[in-house]
C-alpha cells in the first residue's frame, strides 16, 4: 500500500489543508477502490462498516505488535493525555461552519481519537498525549474508475520527546500498521459495496 505524494493529496478539495495550515503533514498514503453501483461517501461507507472491529480482523502478527505497542505506551505512560486539556486543540480551530457541518460532535471518542469534524467526505481525528500532538485524516475522492481513499498523518511537536517517538514507531506504522489498515479498508469496500451487498 504505497505512501504518495504530498502534492498530490494537496491537491485535492479538502478542509484540512486550510483547517490545519503550518502543522506538519508527515506523511500521506492512498489505496484505490472499485466504482459502486451507487455514489459513496465516506460516511456511508463507515455507516455500513461501524459495527465491524477492524482491528480484530488484522493478522495475528499485526494484531500482537499493536497490542504490545499499546502494553508498553500503558507501561511508560506515554498514551496519558494532559490533566488539562491545552488550548492550542485542533478542535478549538472548528469555525462555527465548520460546527454546523460535521454530522458528529468535536471530542467524541473513536478509539484511541476524538473526533475534530466528520463531514460527508472527510473526517479528522485528533490525538494528543505525552509524547506527541497529531491528527489523521480520511478522505474519499471520486476518480474516472471509482474512488480514491486518502489516509493523512499530521504532526505537531510536543517537545523533544516528538521527534524521538515518531522515529522509533514510524517503521511500525509504515511497514505493519497502516498497510493492514488499508487492505482492511479495501475488504471492507468490497463486503460493503459489492453486488450482493448492494442488494440488501
Amino acid at each position: 500500500m504505497p505512501r504518495i505524494s504530498p502534492r498530490e493529496f494537496l491537491a485535492r478539495p479538502f478542509r484540512v489543508h486550510s483547517f490545519l495550515a503550518g502543522v506538519a503533514l508527515h506523511d500521506v498514503w492512498a489505496v484505490e477502490l472499485p466504482a459502486a453501483q451507487e455514489r459513496v461517501t465516506l460516511q456511508e461507507f463507515r455507516r455500513r462498516v461501524k459495527h465491524e472491529d477492524s482491528g480484530e480482523r488484522f493478522s495475528l502478527p499485526t494484531r500482537a505488535l499493536t497490542r504490545l505497542r499499546l502494553l508498553i505506551g500503558r507501561m511508560f505512560g506515554w498514551d496519558r493525555e494532559p490533566s488539562e486539556i491545552p488550548r492550542e486543540l485542533f478542535a478549538e480551530r472548528l469555525t462555527t461552519e465548520d460546527r454546523a457541518r460535521s454530522t458528529v460532535p468535536a471530542g467524541t471518542r473513536e478509539g484511541i481519537f476524538r473526533v475534530v469534524y466528520s463531514f460527508e467526505n472527510e473526517l479528522l481525528l485528533e490525538l494528543i498525549n505525552r509524547t506527541v500532538h497529531a491528527a489523521a485524516l480520511s478522505g474519499l475522492a471520486e476518480t474516472p474508475k471509482g474512488y480514491r481513499f486518502y489516509f493523512a498523518v499530521y504532526v505537531r511537536e510536543r517537545g523533544w520527546i516528538t521527534r524521538v517517538y515518531m522515529a522509533a514507531i514510524d517503521p511500525f506504522r509504515r511497514w505493519v500498521i497502516y498497510p493492514a489498515m488499508l487492505r482492511q479498508i479495501q475488504r471492507d469496500w468490497t463486503e460493503a459495496f459489492g453486488t450482493d451487498a448492494l442488494k440488501r
